[in-house]
C-alpha cells in the first residue's frame, strides 16, 4: 500500500474502547483524527456472549460505514487485566469475563477480513495516543498515567511503546510506595493505587473528617470541588494523593530515565489541585541529576484517548511499508 493523500482514498484504522460503562467504535485517520465515534452501554452484567454480542453489534455498525473498505488494521483497548500473548481478557468490572479469547472473537467477525487484530490494555492505549497525538508526543522517553478509580500506566522508551511480553508493562497502580501500608486487592501491600486513585482520595478524605457540601457528593470529584475552594481537609486529601504519585513517578524515572509524565484520567481534572503539589512532591523525590529534568504534562486527548489509543496500536501491526501512510 503506497502513501494514500488526504481524500477519499485514504487509509483508515478502526478502533474499539472496552471499559466497564460503554463499548465504543470509531474510525481514525493517518493524522489520528477520530473520523467516526459510536458507543453502546457495557452489559457490565452480562455473560461472555453478552458481552461479546454488544462488541459484535459495534463492529456491526462500523463495518456499515462507507469508509469501512479503506481499513487496514483494527485496534482494541480494553480495561484488564490483559494479556496479549494469549489475546485474553478478564476484566476486573466484567466478571463474564475471565481469559477471554477476545482478540480472536473479534478477528471472527466478518468485517474483520484479513485484518490485523491488535489487543492492548487501556492505559497502554492512553499511552499510544498520547504518544502519536497529544502530550507525550515530542518526547522518546514518556510514562503515561491513567488516574481515575484505579491508577494505571503505560510507557514509551526510546521512542517505542514499551508493552512487556503479556501487555502490563508500567504497571504503576501496583508498585508498592509504602512497604508498611495497608493490604492492597492485589495481594500486595502499599500500592500506589491504594493512595493515589479517585476511590482512595475520596477514602483519605472521609477518613479525616472530611464532610461534602450541600450536593453530597462524597467522591473524589467532590473532594476536588471543596479542594478548590480551599477546604484544608480536601487539599490534605490531594496533597496525600500526589505524593505517592510523585513517588511512584519518581520511582520510574530513577529505574528508566524518563523525559515526561504525562497524566489523564478523571483525578487529572482537579487541575492545579493535583498538579501543583504533585510537581512539589516530584522535586523532592526526583533527586538525582538525570531525573530533574523530568516534565509534568496533562494529557490532551480526554475522552478520545481510548479510541485513538486503539488505533495506534492497531497502527504497529501494519507492515513498515503500509505504515507510512500513519506516521507521526
Amino acid at each position: 500500500m503506497n502513501h494514500h493523500p488526504a481524500g477519499t482514498d485514504e487509509a483508515l484504522l478502526a478502533a474499539l474502547d472496552i471499559g466497564g460503562t460503554k463499548i465504543a467504535g470509531g474510525l481514525v485517520d493517518p493524522r489520528g483524527a477520530l473520523l467516526h465515534r459510536l458507543q453502546v452501554p457495557t452489559p457490565a452484567t452480562g455473560d461472555r456472549h453478552e458481552l461479546m454480542a454488544a462488541v459484535t453489534h459495534v463492529l456491526d455498525e462500523l463495518a456499515r460505514r462507507p469508509e469501512w473498505p479503506r481499513v487496514q488494521a483494527l485496534g482494541i483497548g480494553s480495561a484488564g487485566p490483559v494479556d496479549i500473548a494469549a489475546g485474553t481478557v478478564s476484566p476486573v468490572n466484567l466478571p463474564g469475563w475471565r481469559e477471554f479469547p477476545l482478540r480472536a472473537e473479534a478477528a471472527r467477525h466478518p468485517a474483520a477480513g484479513d485484518l490485523p487484530v491488535v489487543l492492548g490494555g487501556d492505559a497502554v492505549a492512553m499511552t499510544a495516543a498520547e504518544h502519536w497525538r497529544g502530550a507525550a508526543r515530542p518526547y522518546r522517553n514518556a510514562l503515561c498515567l491513567v488516574v481515575s478509580t484505579g491508577v494505571g500506566a503505560g510507557l514509551v522508551l526510546d521512542g517505542r511503546l514499551h508493552t512487556g511480553t503479556t501487555g502490563n508493562a508500567g504497571h504503576l497502580g501496583h508498585i508498592s510506595v509504602d512497604f508498611e501500608g495497608r493490604p492492597c486487592p492485589c495481594g500486595s501491600r502499599g500500592c500506589l493505587e491504594g493512595l493515589a486513585s479517585g476511590t482512595a482520595i475520596a477514602r483519605t478524605a472521609a477518613d479525616s473528617g472530611w464532610r461534602p457540601g450541600p450536593d453530597g457528593d462524597t467522591t473524589a470529584t467532590g473532594v476536588a470541588r471543596a479542594a478548590k475552594s480551599g477546604d484544608p481537609l480536601a487539599l490534605a486529601a490531594f496533597d496525600r494523593a500526589a505524593r505517592a504519585l510523585a513517588a511512584g513517578i519518581a520511582a520510574t524515572a530513577t529505574l528508566v530515565e524518563l523525559d515526561v509524565a504525562v497524566i489523564g484520567g478523571g483525578v487529572a481534572g482537579a487541575g492545579d489541585v493535583l498538579f501543583t503539589p504533585l510537581a512539589r512532591h516530584l522535586a523532592g523525590y526526583a533527586t538525582l541529576p538525570f531525573t530533574r529534568r523530568l516534565a509534568l504534562a496533562p494529557a490532551r486527548l480526554g475522552t478520545d484517548a481510548g479510541l485513538v489509543g486503539a488505533a495506534a496500536l492497531a497502527r504497529h501491526a501494519l507492515p513498515d511499508g503500509d505504515r507510512t501512510a500513519f506516521r507521526s
